[in-house]
């Protein structure tokens, strides 16, 4: 696939001052801004490739690992749903996302690795909960925290994805073929109380620091009333139809952030345009504008705490469970019955073909030397770099 028209490292390169001279961007932030504008120039240095068929040579450079990347992430996603696909079961999965109402959206401002600690916690204890009480089982799920809309609007929520089966107490297996897995209303119901009162703990022990809008006791039992009546949406989709569908929904979402190059229209008059999906609109696609500092200080939004983990097992799928569980469950499963196929597994190594003659066989031949200012690589053009003689 081609390079985009647009990127969202182009909005960095051309509006990172101009943002910066009105705003005041965090150290975590600024490293995320950075690390997108040098991702793949000549600031980080690169390597050449060499075709073993017609001695083609190709430049290439490095990359900025960085998690919040939108170039970063294709590799990364591949080796993780290739792990991944060793551990799903021959049964239906289900898909259940829990969202947080934006009434909590300055407390995250404030708080966001505690509160989105919460969540995960608030999350985890609503469906172990229910799968105990309503099923009788221990579930396994893993869950994916999302901090974003369409609109780089800040709106978290967590997806899981659990497979349609559990573990009784006496560590039997036992497979779940309703169209749904729990109810909505219950699951949305537990959620708000596990969350609301993870906060109230966290705030009585001193570890909450309330936004300037909430300067006491009071104002905070006021907000957390006040949250209480909003809309706590949890919202179960239909089973995915097999395991190779469940491969297919972690490529798109485990990895992605915020918003992906292929998204963006154009950069032009100060403004970014991008597509966007209008759910209140039947899913309609549309494009939409923002001004540049404005869609820098939405994507910076979604920056996570250094080491924060986001997405997590639990249940039986949990590391400390996992193996032992899935050897279980698939004993039973399959005894007696012929296994179903492995599903499909990303190659997390696809070699590009060359141009010249198509062939996909490359040697590294040589090195591109880092730019001694990294800060000024915007201005300048990639180096000239003299390719080695080859010797036929």
């Amino acid at each position: 696939m081609g390079r985009p028209q647009c990127e969202v490292a182009d909005v960095f390169r051309a509006y990172w001052d101009t943002y910066t001279r009105k705003t005041t961007a965090t150290p975590m932030q600024t490293k995320v801004a950075r690390d997108i504008m040098s991702c793949r120039t000549a600031a980080l240095g690169g390597h050449l490739y060499r075709c073993v068929g017609c001695n083609h040579i190709e430049q290439s450079y490095n990359s900025c690992r960085n998690r919040h990347c939108p170039k970063c992430q294709g590799s990364e996603t591949a080796r993780w749903v290739a792990e991944r696909s060793a551990d799903l079961l021959p049964v239906p999965y289900f898909h259940t996302v829990f969202t947080l109402p934006d009434h909590f959206n300055s407390l995250i401002l404030s708080n966001k690795q505690l509160v989105y600690e919460l969540l995960f916690r608030a999350v985890r204890e609503t469906l172990l909960t229910l799968g105990k009480n309503n099923l009788g089982v221990t579930l396994g799920f893993f869950a994916v925290l999302h901090t974003w809309g369409q609109l780089m609007q800040l709106h978290p929520h967590i997806h899981c994805v659990i497979p349609a089966c559990g573990l009784t107490p006496s560590r039997e297996v036992k497979v779940f073929n309703e169209r749904f897995l729990l109810p909505d209303k219950a699951l949305s119901a537990v959620f708000r109380g596990k969350f609301i009162e993870f906060l109230k703990q966290e705030y009585s022990d001193g570890h909450l620091r309330l936004p300037d809008t909430l300067s006491d006791s009071d104002s905070f039992q006021g907000f957390l009333s006040e949250g209480c009546r909003s809309d706590w949406v949890v919202y179960s989709k239909a089973p995915f139809s097999g395991p190779d569908v469940v491969v297919k929904y972690l490529a798109r979402y485990t990895h992605r952030v915020a918003i992906g190059n292929s998204r963006l229209v154009s950069i032009q008059a100060g403004r970014v345009s991008f597509r966007y999906r209008d759910y209140k609109d039947d899913g309609k696609h549309k494009v939409t504008s923002l001004k540049a500092t404005d869609f820098i200080r939405r994507f910076l939004l979604h920056v996570v705490p250094k080491g924060f983990v986001r997405i997590r097992h639990c249940g039986f799928l949990c590391h400390s469970k996992k193996r032992e569980s899935l050897a279980r469950i698939r004993r039973e499963l399959i005894c007696g019955s012929q296994a179903s196929a492995p599903a499909p597994a990303l190659n997390p190594h696809r070699v590009p073909k060359c141009p010249c003659c198509g062939g996909a066989s490359w040697v590294p031949c040589g090195e591109v030397p880092r730019l001694i200012n990294t800060l000024a690589f915007a201005a300048q053009a990639p180096p000239s770099i003299a390719l080695p003689t080859l010797v036929s």
